[in-house]
């Protein structure tokens, strides 16, 4: 491509946040390049002559991973817009709670009784829509919530 390499273009692309796959095909390229390219997120890198068989292929691998790569956006962009609707108290216990503190451990922490931890954490079970304290744990993770959390309770 005259002016702009492929690494370049994919550069750009990811700069700008843009989320289609990339193949490379290349009749110069070399480990190093090809290395490079796959680090960031190509899903091949075909040498010219590029056989048919190997290009279906790549074309196969590129789709399902758009489509993998769609439902993981849809279901954090899901996850953050039901998080929008917790209140700033029920997000603070959300986030204790994850971090595997008992009601009693948050009531002390934030210096409010049991059973209003108890009600908080209802409403969080309910609006995050989750049935179990493990699918509230893997919901917060997703959101990157209680990632870093190395501290004591």
């Amino acid at each position: 491509m005259p002016g702009l390499s492929g690494l370049d273009l994919q550069h750009e692309l990811l700069a700008a946040n843009v989320t289609l796959p990339i193949i490379f095909i290349t009749g110069h390229g070399d480990v190093p390049m090809s290395v490079k390219a796959m680090k960031a997120g190509a899903v091949d890198f075909l040498p010219k002559p590029v056989h048919e068989k190997d290009l279906l292929l790549a074309i196969e691998q590129a789709l399902a991973r758009a489509v993998r790569d769609q439902a993981q956006r849809d279901e954090l962009e899901s996850i953050q817009q039901r998080m929008q609707k917790l209140t700033r108290r029920e997000a603070e216990v959300m986030g204790l709670v994850v971090r595997g503190m008992l009601n009693k451990q948050i009531a002390f922490k934030l210096g409010t009784g049991e059973k209003t931890i108890k009600t908080h954490r209802a409403r969080v079970m309910k609006k995050m829509q989750v049935a179990s304290l493990a699918d509230l744990v893997r919901v917060a993770e997703r959101a990157g919530i209680g990632k870093t959390s190395n501290s004591s309770p």
